[in-house]
């Protein structure tokens, strides 16, 4: 793991998420463009907000992958919504998308509702920034 987490206790419990991380000397800081996650393979049994949470996280940490990094590399992520009532009703089940991905891994993140995304069809967009390699 290239990352050292900085989680003040005065600030509180960080559950499902971190204050702060910080890369390692010598690390190669990855910047992931924003992934969508129409057009993966649908899963009936889950609800769409899962299902295109899930394949926009896949394609991010593929992205990750190919430059040679884990899943724990991953040190910000920001997650555009459009509907943030949805969001919160699909936690559970995002959060089995997340462990099955991400295990315990949780960046320092953001989650923002957006009125709308490009793709019409996107319920989810998900960014991110990693730092691959370092010491």
């Amino acid at each position: 793991m290239s990352i050292d987490f900085i989680n003040p206790p005065d600030l509180g419990p960080t559950p499902g998420f971190s204050h702060g991380q910080f890369g390692k000397e010598g690390g190669r800081v990855l910047f992931v463009a924003g992934q969508i996650g129409v057009g993966g393979e649908p899963h009936q049994a889950e609800p769409p907000m899962v299902t295109q949470f899930g394949e926009a996280l896949r394609r991010i940490l593929r992205v990750v992958e190919d430059a040679g990094g884990e899943p724990q590399d991953v040190g910000r992520m920001t997650i555009y919504v459009t509907d943030i009532d949805l969001y919160r009703r699909c936690r559970k089940a995002l959060g089995g998308t997340w462990r099955s991905r991400m295990g315990s891994h949780y960046p320092a993140m953001a989650l923002v509702e957006v009125k709308a995304l490009l793709d019409p069809l996107a319920l989810v967009e998900i960014e991110a920034t990693a730092v691959i390699g370092g010491r």
